[in-house]
C-alpha cells in the first residue's frame, strides 16, 4: 500500500521506504530550472502578466536569446505561458502567464523565500564541506 510524503507516493519495504521516479519528475526539472523561475518571475510583475520577447530578455540578466527561446518554448509547451503572435511589420510576439502559470506563483514565492532565507548558510556549508571541515 502506498503512503505519501509531500504529495509523493512511496512504499514501505522490509529495508525501508522506497521512492520511484514518476512523471512529475520532468515537471520538477522544468520548474527548478533557473531561467524558468526568472521568466515566470518577470512575467509575474509585468502589467497583465504579459511581455514582449525583447522585454523579457532585457529584464533577465545573463540570459541569451537562445536560452530565452528554449525556456519560453518549453513553458508554452507546458501551457504555463501563452504566446501571442501579431502579424504586423515587423511581427510582434508577446508572452503571457496562463491561468495555470499564474496559479504557480504562490508556490514559487514560497520556494524563493526559502532560498532567500537559507542560501547564505548553504554556501557556508558547501565551503566547509569542500574544505573538509564538516
Amino acid at each position: 500500500m502506498s503512503k505519501f510524503i509531500h504529495g509523493r507516493p512511496y512504499q514501505e519495504t522490509a529495508t525501508g521506504p522506497q521512492f520511484k521516479p514518476c512523471a512529475p519528475h520532468s515537471v520538477l526539472a522544468r520548474l527548478g530550472d533557473k531561467w524558468t523561475i526568472l521568466v515566470m518571475s518577470h512575467l509575474a510583475v509585468a502589467p497583465g502578466f504579459r511581455l514582449r520577447f525583447s522585454e523579457l530578455k532585457r529584464g533577465i540578466e545573463g540570459i541569451t536569446q537562445r536560452m530565452l527561446t528554449l525556456t519560453v518554448r518549453n513553458l508554452e509547451r507546458d501551457v504555463l505561458l501563452i504566446r501571442h503572435y501579431y502579424p504586423e511589420v515587423p511581427p510582434r510576439v508577446e508572452y503571457e502567464l496562463s491561468t495555470m502559470g499564474a496559479s504557480m506563483l504562490p508556490a514559487l514565492a514560497g520556494f524563493t523565500a526559502w532560498i532567500s532565507s537559507n542560501w547564505q548558510q548553504i554556501e557556508e556549508n558547501r565551503r566547509r564541506f569542500d574544505e573538509g571541515e564538516s
